[in-house]
């Protein structure tokens, strides 16, 4: 199975990243993992939609060529990171390649509350890109005071009920995938 990962931090030191890179080690036996550049994407523009820049044209490549996406956002202003917005808005038109993608969400903050809101945010804008995402009953993976649950020098996600979690609702992801790419 093969994941591409979006990751909506661009700090390289991102607590986002680090949970998205704890994954991909994790559950390396389960899947592959891809990371998506979306850093690298420009601004959507309508008028260049038609002629879409390359960087664009490869996140499309890598969107198809996946069983699934992994979306790993923080919350800016109690939503989505501009840049993750932009990427979806470039993959929502003229090819659709996230109609039908299965996807899982996931976030980190410093704050008690993980990425509750800006996950909400994410769902609504998901639903209307016809995204299949993994039912939220019990799949939450909203990780909040990260500084006490990452190693601070390896970067890896090291709370031990945060990890079990994680193990549960990513074996309930590598399910529906499953069961959505028959």
């Amino acid at each position: 199975m093969k994941i591409l990962a979006f990751i909506g931090s661009l700090r390289k030191e991102s607590y986002n990243s680090q949970l998205a890179h704890t994954i991909a080690e994790r559950y390396r036996d389960r899947f592959e993992m891809e990371f998506a550049e979306i850093g690298d994407v420009p601004l959507f523009n309508q008028d260049e939609e038609m002629n879409a820049p390359p960087s664009v044209l490869k996140l499309r490549e890598q969107v198809k060529a996946a069983d699934a996406v992994l979306i790993v956002t923080p919350e800016y202003n109690w939503s989505v990171p501009g840049v993750l917005k932009n990427a979806l808005d470039w993959l929502s038109r003229v090819e659709k390649v996230l109609i039908g993608k299965p996807a899982m969400i996931a976030g980190v903050s410093t704050g008690a509350m993980g990425t509750l809101r800006a996950q909400l945010h994410l769902r609504e804008i998901l639903a209307g890109l016809q995204v299949k995402l993994l039912p939220p009953a019990g799949n939450e993976l909203l990780v909040g005071q990260a500084a006490q649950k990452f190693d601070a020098a390896s970067g890896k996600l090291t709370d031990e009920a945060t990890l079990q979690h994680l193990d549960a609702v990513v074996g309930r992801f590598v399910e529906f995938v499953a069961s959505v790419n028959r």
